[in-house]
């Protein structure tokens, strides 16, 4: 958020080779919260028994978490990526990108699950090779044709990092306030009686609002 704001203020004012600066900045400062986080990932059992969530969803909460710990690594690229091309109205690029990469989703899932009877550890390596496919895809286009923005690695990244932090955790407060309810719901749904009913019907909820919104937005765009 904090680089879409950045990358668009750049762009306006004709100093293109500054979103790649912003760029590499933007990808050492989520890469160390990524990491950051790994413990949470990786002890996510204890932590859920410790607020008092139902055993049996908080083993398989936990290994899901780390199978899915690749995917969410990404997304300090992916989103990086996502806002330099958009403050240079590249926004074609990325839905070719996405398209492609629902439908390698799409195939490398019903591979390892309906052909080769995985499971839901074939559905969290798709999710993981997907999501990384995605970013490496968009961060290959920027290296290889953004001339304007991408003029290579720089240690100006690393010129002004604090300031560049303070302005990630602001966005990162906004950010997080949005879909932390939806984390808090999930958490108090596991303490209803049956919690495993209880958290796929809360999925399925999820997923039909998520529906929803996206045709609405679309509908007013």
């Amino acid at each position: 958020s904090a680089l879409e704001t950045l990358c668009g203020q750049a762009f306006g004012a004709g100093q293109v080779a500054m979103l790649g600066v912003y760029l590499q900045r933007s990808w050492i400062v989520l890469i160390a919260a990524s990491l950051l986080m790994v413990p949470f990932y990786a002890l996510a059992e204890p932590l859920l028994l410790a607020i008092g969530q139902d055993a049996a969803v908080a083993r398989e909460a936990a290994r899901f978490a780390l199978r899915i710990l690749p995917g969410a690594l990404s997304f300090a690229v992916n989103f990086p990526t996502a806002k330099f091309l958009q403050a240079q109205r590249k926004v074609l690029v990325l839905a070719w990108v996405g398209v492609a990469g629902l439908g390698f989703h799409a195939a490398l899932t019903y591979l390892l699950v309906a052909v080769l009877g995985w499971g839901l550890p074939g559905a969290a390596a798709a999710y993981d090779v997907s999501l990384w496919a995605i970013a490496l895809a968009q961060a290959a286009y920027i290296v290889g044709w953004c001339r304007d923005g991408w003029r290579g690695w720089s240690v100006a990244a690393f010129h002004d990092i604090w300031a560049f932090v303070r302005l990630s955790l602001e966005s990162a407060v906004m950010l997080c306030l949005e879909i932390w309810y939806i984390g808090m719901i999930t958490v108090l749904t596991g303490h209803l009686q049956d919690a495993q009913i209880a958290v796929d019907s809360l999925g399925i909820w999820y997923y039909l609002t998520l529906v929803t919104k996206t045709h609405y937005n679309l509908t007013a765009f």
